[in-house]
């Protein structure tokens, strides 16, 4: 990679919507959706950050673990303390419940990374995907001042940020699903993770 980067996964959610199961333990096909994230990271950042206020569930992997430094759970929250973490001056950061991020795409957002970029972020119809984006560890100060005021919306950070987006048109050259961006937060959803898994469409599933 052109850049040093290292890759942060969030696991700190309070898996409100699934009982209280923690996501990154769920399994699809047999295998654990953490395991697919660590399995992935590993082929791509020498450096492997997860953050999760629950360290004693996984000392079974490799990586680094950290804690929340600012109370309240949020993804900012978390972003804020795996760039703290962080040696590299830049991370990728995903969360611990999306099962099919797609290799490819990551290569992609992490290739465009520049010392003058502050994030590197796909942007498509939906909107941006901070969780699938990667940021510079100076905006850990930015961040800081708005978990400060209790803003945690990380859309908001953007505007005073030097921000390089990846096209929908990119995107989709890598992932035509976007299934990179689904996200296992109720059984529903799960249950639709094990049909794409087994070759369905987010679109012939209903999602």
């Amino acid at each position: 990679m052109g850049n040093p980067c290292s890759g942060i996964i969030l696991a700190g959610g309070l898996s409100t919507r699934f009982s209280g199961r923690n996501k990154a333990f769920i399994e699809i096909d047999g295998i654990k959706i953490l395991d697919r994230l660590y399995a992935l990271y590993r082929e791509l950042f020498d450096e492997i950050i997860l953050v999760t206020n629950d360290p004693h569930l996984y000392v079974d992997w490799d990586l680094i673990i950290t804690t929340d430094i600012f109370q309240v759970r949020s993804s900012l929250t978390g972003i804020h303390a795996g760039l703290s973490a962080a040696t590299h001056p830049h991370a990728f950061v995903a969360a611990c419940d999306t099962p099919f991020l797609n290799r490819g795409l990551v290569a992609e957002v992490i290739g465009r990374i520049e010392p003058r970029f502050d994030v590197v972020i796909p942007k498509t119809r939906e909107g941006f995907e901070p969780l699938c984006a990667a940021y510079a560890r100076r905006c850990i100060a930015p961040m800081e001042r708005s978990l400060a005021k209790g803003d945690f919306k990380i859309s908001r950070l953007f505007n005073k940020l030097k921000v390089r987006t990846v096209s929908e048109k990119v995107v989709l050259a890598h992932d035509p699903e976007m299934t990179s961006f689904f996200n296992v937060n109720t059984p529903e959803d799960l249950e639709k993770a094990r049909k794409i898994h087994q070759g369905g469409t987010i679109e012939s599933i209903g999602e």
